[in-house]
């Protein structure tokens, strides 16, 4: 483990250590140079909040000032709380800037997104951190299992973003004692690029696996699938895997962020944020208490998820109707589809700051490939949730009881991660060098979480019968 100067350790994360300690601090105090590291990370958390507050009620004097202080306490290359309040500080200045939709595509309009770029990012967020191979571990296992004897299998991915997961799953097949199955792989993507990718590496895998083997590229994003092109046929087993996928889905209800009169939330934000700073709370954590969503209540009122539900609905509907043997869903475990832009700032503040620690524990500040993960993928993320409403909004992360719900309504039934892929996971993580890595089991659904904070959760499906 990297130790640096600042460098939060595994037991004390910085949104962790900051809650053990008094708020006292002015957001005026002291030159950025003088600060203590603690010190400085809660100068920032109260810049962010006051600045998203001057956002939010449409004080762009105000919130200019506090963005400047922000920029004098924050750097990229920093410890993670300088980091983070980089990219928040960002966003609320994109959020600014989109109530001026010329000057903000003017700014915008030479701004190219490189396929390579896409890549890479996927490429780094697979090398940096363990969820993506923890996952596919748990995906895969549950995969195995449900094909067990089965000669013609077919496997639809709608992350279709790489070849990792099944190069591994060819693997196992292969060693299966009554032969490898016929298997056909279906990759679901908005980029020919990568499909085309895709295709090469698995069908070279096969070839040397001796395994009878077709790649299907379906070139679509998520919410235009036609599932005709799936191409599903009688007689073939198939399993469907989601990897952070299926909350992109519930961006398609353009009416999730007006069902509340935007000055009813303007306004109730300010002054619910407002009372919040200026009454004496004595932690982090009771500051961000005041206008934090409960761990329930982000989307589940009927007002911020029925237009969503009947969406997604249709979706899963069409997924039940396929007939799968097994369907595994991973999903960011966060409250992040908030009607209300400060209730997204304060519960996505707790959660990439799990995700910067992550890497804060184990990857050296000077990385380039950390700043570019970073930058490309957790920044993009960021300003997707601060800065974005209605359909443009598509990182609308929900917690795992809600996708439990979306998943029973359309019909499917919790099948239980089994206890060999589970001691597959504990196996994965006890060797992978970090011990604020933690895996939490509820009813045969997965979790894996840094420290006690979950973020993503892992679970497996079957059309109920």
């Amino acid at each position: 483990m990297f130790q640096e100067e600042g460098l939060s350790s595994v037991t004390s994360s910085p949104l962790q250590f900051f809650s053990m300690m008094s708020l006292s601090v002015s957001p005026s105090l002291g030159s950025p140079y003088q600060m203590k590291c603690e010190q400085r990370g809660l100068v920032l958390i109260h810049l962010l909040l006051a600045g998203a507050n001057f956002v939010a009620t449409g004080d762009l004097q105000n919130a200019n000032l506090t963005l400047e202080q922000i920029s004098q306490h924050a750097s990229l290359d920093g410890d993670t709380m300088q980091r983070i309040a980089s990219y928040f500080s960002e966003a609320l200045a994109d959020r600014i800037l989109k109530t001026w939709p010329g000057i903000h595509r003017a700014l915008n309009s030479s701004r190219i997104t490189m396929v390579s770029d896409e890549i890479l990012v996927q490429k780094l967020f697979f090398e940096l951190l363990p969820f993506l191979k923890f996952s596919y571990i748990l995906t895969n296992q549950a995969i195995v299992e449900a094909m067990e004897g089965e000669k013609m299998v077919h496997i639809v991915d709608l992350y279709g973003a790489g070849p990792a997961q099944w190069i591994s799953l060819l693997q196992v097949l292969s060693a299966r004692p009554e032969g490898p199955p016929h298997l056909r792989i279906t990759g679901v993507h908005h980029k020919k690029e990568v499909l085309d990718q895709m295709a090469h590496k698995l069908t070279e895998e096969a070839e040397k696996l001796d395994i009878p083997f077709q790649f299907n590229p379906v070139l679509s994003k998520l919410e235009n699938l036609d599932f005709d092109k799936l191409r599903v046929k009688t007689g073939e087993a198939l399993a469907i895997s989601s990897i952070l996928q299926l909350h992109s889905l519930l961006a398609l209800d353009e009416d999730a962020s007006r069902r509340k009169s935007p000055f009813l939330s303007k306004n109730s934000n300010a002054i619910h944020l407002q009372k919040g700073l200026l009454m004496n709370h004595n932690t982090l954590g009771d500051l961000l208490d005041g206008y934090s969503p409960s761990p329930d209540s982000a989307s589940s009122s009927p007002a911020a998820s029925s237009s969503a539900l009947m969406n997604s609905e249709s979706f899963l509907n069409a997924l039940w109707g396929l007939s799968p043997k097994v369907m595994v869903v991973t999903e960011q475990d966060f409250n992040h589809n908030c009607l209300t832009m400060m209730e997204r700032l304060a519960e996505a503040l707790f959660s990439y700051a799990a995700y910067f620690d992550c890497l804060e524990s184990t990857v050296s500040r000077a990385s380039m490939d950390r700043l570019k993960l970073e930058k490309m993928l957790f920044g993009e993320e960021i300003k997707n949730i601060i800065a974005c409403e209605g359909c443009e909004r598509k990182e609308r992360h929900e917690k795992m009881d809600r996708w439990i719900q979306r998943l029973d309504l359309s019909g499917f039934a919790n099948v239980p991660i089994s206890y060999y892929g589970m001691l597959q996971g504990r196996r994965f993580l006890q060797t992978y060098g970090c011990e604020g890595y933690k895996m939490r089991e509820e009813c045969g659904r997965v979790m894996i979480c840094w420290q006690e904070r979950s973020l993503f959760s892992i679970t497996a499906w079957r059309p109920r019968k």
